[in-house]
């Protein structure tokens, strides 16, 4: 197992970055679509300083500082897609956005149809293999002929938290492995993971399982950051073992959801590559605190509005504000900008 956890490999890791040298853009994305349509926000470097105002936050959730439509640096600039998790949205990574983009690069990020905080549809939620599909349809629309920013297209990468690690997975050549995955939940019938499947009937029919188990990866992303994920489980190990572009796992040991990590984070760095691939498992680290930062009241409030899931900002402030930093560090030195 190969934990990076001393500060010297992480320095290794993470180029000196730059002193905040941009303010942050932020502009909506839209992807127009008969029946999947695709909205979020694409965050950008920009030299405008007027007009900076907080956005995407809410009573619980702290928003990030941006200049609505704000004019792009000039030059082409690396691209770095967010996948959220389950029942997520295109604001959880605003936090890494925002300080990705004041490095230099455009992020992009959209709500999930049939998994995201807003759609839970139950026969969108069965056409998981959409979901990394959704990331190409992403890099289509940014790279286009249409496209409002230009795009470097030997700097494209991707980061997934939750189930966006096997959105990940999937893009950087996982197969669905059907066989594999019945065995195992056979064997652990209350893993996670294998109720989740269950319950939204992932590839129940023939013609399910075959579009599960096609090759959804796209060689267009260059690298990946894998945050905590879920669904390691339903990948072939010959597929992981084939997987030949870096990626970057996170585990996350602090984890009140129920992931094993044993079979999850720790199992995905197990099956890669030892020379393209990167372990991390700070000790402390939450699978929440990939989410954004919680305000102060924001315990109290989901205790009175959503009782149960006020676990989300635990520790939420201070602490989270200090893994923010850590992790945006490391990812900027793990995606190269040339």
């Amino acid at each position: 197992m190969r934990h990076l956890l001393h500060a010297t490999l992480l320095a290794t890791l993470a180029t000196t970055a730059q002193a905040d040298p941009w303010q942050t853009g932020l502009a909506p994305l839209t992807i127009a679509h008969d029946t999947r349509p695709l909205e979020g926000f694409v965050w950008y470097p920009t030299d405008d300083t007027a007009g900076a105002d907080t956005h995407l936050g809410n009573p619980v959730w702290q928003g990030i500082t941006a200049i609505a439509d704000a004019t792009p640096v000039n030059g082409s600039l690396p691209l770095v897609v967010l996948s959220h998790g389950m029942y997520g949205n295109a604001r959880n990574q605003a936090w890494l956005a925002a300080e990705l983009s004041r490095q230099g690069y455009a992020v992009a990020a959209i709500d999930h149809p049939g998994s995201s905080t807003w759609s839970r549809d139950p026969d969108l939620s069965r056409q998981l293999w959409e979901r990394p599909r959704d990331i190409s349809r992403v890099i289509d629309h940014l790279t286009g002929p249409d496209a409002t920013l230009a795009i470097d297209p030997n700097h494209i990468y991707m980061a997934g938290h939750s189930l966006g690690g096997f959105t990940a997975i999937a893009l950087a050549g996982g197969r669905w492995d059907s066989d594999g995955f019945d065995a195992f939940c056979t064997d652990q019938p209350d893993d996670l993971v294998c109720g989740i499947m269950d319950r939204w009937h992932i590839a129940q029919t023939p013609e399910d399982q075959a579009e599960m188990e096609a090759d959804l990866s796209d060689p267009r992303i260059r690298a990946f950051a894998v945050l905590d994920p879920g669904g390691v489980q339903t990948f072939s190990t010959a597929s992981l073992n084939a997987i030949d572009r870096p990626v970057l796992v996170y585990g996350a040991p602090d984890d009140i959801m129920g992931l094993n990590l044993d079979v999850e984070a720790r199992a995905l760095a197990a099956a890669l590559t030892a020379d393209t691939s990167t372990y991390l498992e700070p000790d402390g680290l939450a699978h929440f605190d990939f989410l954004g930062v919680c305000t102060p009241n924001a315990v109290e409030i989901l205790k009175e509005e959503d009782p149960g899931e006020e676990y989300v900002c635990d520790r939420g402030h201070d602490e989270r504000i200090a893994e923010h930093a850590r992790i945006a560090e490391t990812i900027t030195g793990f995606f190269p900008k040339q």
